[in-house]
């Protein structure tokens, strides 16, 4: 059996955080050997091999810096990122493993996939995304959504931010892609692809029942990731093994 992953988690004070640590203390893939809030030095840190990140935009920064300055793999569900951000990480994985996602479900991912596939086979066809989370949750629509209705776009060969509607007022603009929220009790997270013309419809769904599957399969991507080389991963590449 191979030695255990050296394991650090930021954002351990956090639901999420607290789901991997008690998750990861009793997988035998990984050694736990720092949990990171934000108040840690990170400098103080001991080696690890990979790091797993639920903490919010000012922490996936802190955790950026220090990946990069050690060569470590960085695997982060944070979201809310600004632009700046997001160009961060793409400069970052020049230089180690990193893979950045709004949802960890292994069922997510295999949702995305099958949104592309037929959003393309389908191109005129209206396109909805409709999403639902707990009453807590802070942006909208959410991470996931919004992944999803890029990976539609991709398929379809056009540029997501000139044909996404988030704020929609009066009439649907032809080959736009609509968004739904919902905000509500304790939904843990549901997420609907709604394809529809002239008589028909076609919708792709997922609903997430337990919050412990998207600590499950950030742990696993990590596992997945650590040791590999410099790159921007995908929870479709961990998928596809």
């Amino acid at each position: 059996m191979n030695a255990p992953h050296r394991l650090a988690i930021n954002g351990a004070h956090g639901r999420m955080g607290q789901q991997l640590c008690a998750l990861a203390a009793a997988d035998a893939r990984f050694e736990l050997v720092a949990t990171c809030t934000s108040a840690t030095d990170f400098a103080a840190l001991p080696a690890f091999e990979v790091m797993v990140d639920f903490s919010a935009p000012a922490g996936l920064a802190r955790a950026l810096d220090h990946c990069e300055r050690h060569g470590v793999a960085l695997v982060s569900g944070t979201t809310g990122l600004d632009p700046d951000l997001q160009q961060r990480l793409d400069a970052v994985a020049r230089r180690i493993a990193l893979l950045h996602a709004a949802n960890f479900s292994l069922g997510v991912a295999l949702l995305a996939q099958l949104v592309a596939h037929a959003a393309a086979a389908l191109p005129h066809w209206d396109l909805e995304i409709l999403e639902a989370h707990h009453s807590a949750k802070r942006d909208a629509p959410s991470g996931t959504a919004l992944a999803l209705g890029q990976a539609a776009a991709s398929a379809r060969g056009v540029d997501f931010d000139a044909v996404k509607a988030i704020d929609r007022r009066g009439e649907r603009v032809p080959g736009s892609i609509g968004f739904g929220v919902l905000r509500a009790g304790d939904i843990v997270g549901e997420h609907t692809m709604l394809l529809a013309t002239r008589g028909e419809r076609i919708e792709l769904s997922h609903r997430a029942t337990d919050r412990a599957i998207f600590a499950r399969g950030a742990l696993h991507a990590a596992a997945w990731l650590a040791g590999r080389g410099a790159g921007r991963y995908t929870i479709g590449d961990v998928l596809a093994v």
